[in-house]
């Protein structure tokens, strides 16, 4: 029972105790009020008959006038004259009249007055004594009525008591619910402050947990510091701070291998040319300055354009991924002519070479560098500030697709053409956790069905990934309705610019309350750095409802999220391009064990993906992961 509750009962218990208290004490009080008045009427009375009746000389017919006359004026219940011997020589009765008080009231509140006695006398001879005893019925009806006044004045009273005592209960409990809220968020991973009561006891609560919250955050900030260190000692390159070759590679496979993205790109290969002779000619501290400088120019990409890839492959060699068709060759002439601009600055002879390609994206990344490299190859034998390109024409079926692909993917949703594929994510003991599932679609009828590789980018250039992402949840929640297993769809972080696909797709998920509680949302992790706020209000809306929420393909990107702890997620999946080679190197072992520990302060689930080699998978259970999902747990669940 709560601590409000617990209050408000002892509140009412005193209440009720204090108004029936009250009313009985009342009620006491005035019927030995009443009762005395009673006696003293009949005492009172006796007096006044028995002068009457000596004033009649001992008139048999005027004293029995007289008391007849007394009898009829008043509420009596009995007048008895009486002789001195004590028989009875006069009497007047009448039956008990009944009162208009509940029968329990009066056996409650029983009132007795003994009869009012006075002496009868003719001179100085005594003729008798008179007897009076008046009804007591009144007296009860009286007593009654005025007890209901009474209860009622102090229910009224109770009643105000009762409010004000709300009003302070609902003071005392804001500050207290916004106590339990903080602690709720701190165990939710977020670190919200509260504004201090004025309730000297409650303030000092809430300041202790206002510097507990601090302190936690302080220490996050300086974990994600950490981390940052760390990524730079497993990732970059120490002069350039550019991704080293073997992570370059890494994250350009992952690149390639995801749903979205464009149909085709491209990859800038750039090279310093005679570095060694260089060095001998200018010195080590004037190439490194223009190294630096290639370096700054390249990053200004990704700093501009999300999803770009810079990376040094060697002392001499630089790339840079273009995830969008038609720039390449374009971007190599601009780089070309920055860099003829600034490198002089640093000595005389500093030339580079700039070789782009241009592919489309499910080819491989071998087939990307032959390309660049033979590009390059040509631009080096050119000499100066040279620039070559090589371009493949992307196949028909693609280009036919893109004049088509608005009217077969909108007729695909309509007649549902559509199916989920299921990729296992294991725990360390082989255990199930849930299922990815990957929407498949059938763009002509009967042909077979595509990866969302091929038609993602489709629908995204012309905004209909709202509608396929609400298909995609809706077979899962079919799915789950008919197995139970848990399953995971992704949600493409474009759908989050459509108004009405939060609501279409709060929607979706309460037609299918118990499917929802075993469904999961994933985005990729731009959609954290992107759409932020729209982030939270999707966790806003079906966190509630019991969706779980995550982010895949994460990576250094995690510490660029400002308010991580805020995001209302449950989960994150690192991307491959971290992941990969963890099990020989021993630093970015040390960085994917720092960002877990980081994420699980958040008290976030964290899983990784892609993983082929059973050697990685054992590194990462020595990282504490909590999952991994891949063509590795794919092999071990159908084993």
């Amino acid at each position: 029972m709560s601590l409000i509750r617990q209050m408000w009962m002892l509140l009412v218990a005193v209440l009720l105790l204090a108004l029936a208290g009250s009313v009985a004490l009342s009620t006491a009080s005035l019927r030995e009020l009443l009762q005395a008045q009673l006696q003293m009427k009949n005492s009172d009375n006796a007096q006044s008959l028995a002068l009457a009746l000596s004033q009649q000389q001992g008139d048999a017919a005027l004293m029995e006038l007289a008391i007849s006359a007394q009898f009829d004026t008043g509420h009596y219940q009995r007048l008895v004259l009486r002789k001195p011997d004590g028989n009875v020589a006069l009497e007047r009765s009448a039956s008990a009249k009944p009162a208009q008080a509940p029968a329990w009231f009066v056996s409650l509140a029983p009132i007795t007055a003994a009869p009012g006695v006075a002496q009868v006398s003719n001179g100085w001879n005594a003729i008798g004594t008179v007897e009076v005893q008046s009804h007591s019925s009144y007296v009860h009806d009286e007593l009654w009525r005025s007890s209901l006044r009474m209860a009622l004045l102090l229910t009224g009273l109770g009643a105000v008591a009762v409010a004000l005592a709300l009003a302070v209960l609902r003071r005392i409990r804001r500050p207290l619910d916004l106590a339990v809220a903080q602690a709720q968020s701190v165990v939710d991973g977020q670190f919200a402050t509260v504004a201090e009561p004025s309730v000297p006891e409650l303030k000092r609560l809430t300041q202790a947990m206002n510097t507990m919250v601090l302190r936690m955050k302080a220490l996050f900030d300086g974990q994600a510091e950490q981390l940052q260190v760390l990524r730079q000692q497993a990732h970059c390159d120490a002069l350039t701070g550019l991704s080293h070759r073997s992570h370059f590679m890494a994250e350009l496979e992952s690149a390639l291998a995801r749903d979205e993205g464009p149909v085709a790109a491209g990859l800038i290969l750039l090279r310093l040319r005679d570095l060694a002779g260089l060095n001998e000619r200018l010195g080590h501290g004037a190439v490194d300055q223009a190294l630096l400088a290639i370096a700054h120019a390249l990053q200004t990409y990704p700093e501009r354009v999300p999803g770009c890839l810079v990376g040094r492959l060697n002392g001499a060699d630089f790339a840079l991924w273009l995830p969008a068709a038609g720039v390449a060759q374009d971007s190599a002439s601009a780089l070309a002519d920055a860099l003829r601009a600034s490198l002089p600055a640093f000595g005389h002879g500093l030339q580079v070479a700039l070789g782009a390609a241009e592919l489309p994206r499910s080819r491989g990344s071998s087939a990307w560098f032959a390309a660049a490299d033979a590009a390059l190859a040509r631009a080096e034998a050119r000499g100066g500030f040279a620039v070559d390109s090589s371009t493949e024409q992307l196949p028909e079926a693609l280009l036919q697709g893109e004049r088509a692909w608005r009217a077969q993917i909108t007729e695909a949703l309509r007649e549902r053409r559509a199916r989920l594929q299921e990729f296992p994510v294991l725990d360390r003991q082989g255990v199930l956790l849930h299922l990815e599932c990957p929407l498949q679609m059938q763009m002509e009828a009967r042909a077979e069905f595509q990866p969302a590789a091929r038609w993602l980018p489709l629908a995204a250039r012309s905004r209909l990934t709202a509608e396929v992402d609400l298909l995609a949840v809706g077979m899962a929640l079919e799915a789950i309705a008919r197995d139970g297993q848990q399953r995971c769809v992704n949600v493409a972080p474009a759908s989050l610019l459509e108004g009405s696909f939060v609501a279409h797709l709060r929607e979706l998920v309460l037609q299918a309350p118990v499917a929802a509680r075993k469904l999961g949302l994933e985005l990729a992790e731009g959609a954290a750095l992107q759409h932020f706020e729209l982030l939270q209000e999707l966790g806003r809306q079906l966190r509630p409802l019991g969706v779980k929420l995550g982010l895949e393909h994460c990576g250094a990107g995690l510490m660029q999220v400002e308010r991580l702890y805020q995001a209302g997620l449950d989960y994150v999946k690192l991307d491959a391009s971290v992941l990969s080679g963890v099990s020989g190197d021993a630093a970015r072992a040390a960085f994917v064990r720092g960002l877990v520990i980081m994420l699980r302060s958040l008290a976030l689930k964290v899983y990784g993906e892609g993983l082929q080699q059973a050697m990685d998978v054992q590194a990462l259970w020595d990282c504490e992961l909590d999952g991994v999902t891949g063509p590795w747990a794919t092999a071990q669940s159908r084993a």
